[in-house]
């Protein structure tokens, strides 16, 4: 069954927004996320090895839901689902891929950084929305403001936020989870750490409450 953006948002308080760069560990990987209590996967397209890990996650760790990141193109999101994937996040949404991620079969969540930006992806048909990046843009504060006029919109705010202010964001009412790469640490990653990034998803997946 697919999964609409905000139902993928709600499987975890804290999305990671994973670089794979060896396609080999990408199971291993998701096993500790997992066990850790973090189920949607954000794996980002910055990698060669990307798509081959979304669709060894996809086959091995029927738990997880794991998704593509970075997608920037149609022909991205082709490939993304394709691959498996079943959801898409985007940095921003320029025409192209808004109208690609309609069709396209599986929750597109985009990025904006700004109220007309999330106007606009709004009379696009997009509800379910990614701050980014957020810290730099204005974060909490931000989204507070935008609350007011914009009281249906939900947000994945991503970019800059860590262990010790996703707290504050997860308390907004407009913030469904935030998006944070401190879950799995490159060099964690590199040496096998799988009982650190377990840790560090377990005490993620405790923000949600």
């Amino acid at each position: 069954m697919t999964l609409d953006a905000l139902s993928v948002l709600r499987l975890s308080p804290v999305m990671p927004v994973i670089v794979i760069r060896d396609a080999a560990r990408a199971v291993d990987l998701a096993h500790a996320l997992v066990a850790g209590g973090i189920r949607a996967l954000e794996v980002t397209l910055r990698t060669d090895a990307a798509l081959a890990a979304i669709r060894a996650i996809r086959d091995a760790v029927p738990q997880a839901v794991v998704g593509a990141g970075t997608v920037c193109t149609p022909d991205q999101l082709a490939q993304a689902v394709d691959a498996g994937a079943a959801f898409a996040i985007s940095p921003g949404l320029p025409s192209r891929l808004a109208a690609a991620g309609r069709s396209c079969g599986i929750p597109l969540i985009p990025g904006v950084a700004t109220p007309t930006e999330a106007m606009e992806a709004q009379d696009q048909g997009y509800g379910v929305l990614k701050l980014f990046p957020a810290e730099a843009v204005g974060g909490k504060a931000l989204l507070k403001a935008i609350g007011g006029p914009l009281p249906h919109l939900t947000f994945c705010p991503t970019g800059g936020i860590d262990a010790a202010s996703a707290p504050g964001y997860l308390a907004l009412p407009n913030v469904a989870a935030v998006g944070g790469s401190w879950l799995t640490p490159d060099a964690a990653v590199a040496a096998g750490d799988w009982a650190k990034i377990t840790a560090l998803a377990s005490e993620a997946s405790a923000l949600g409450g």
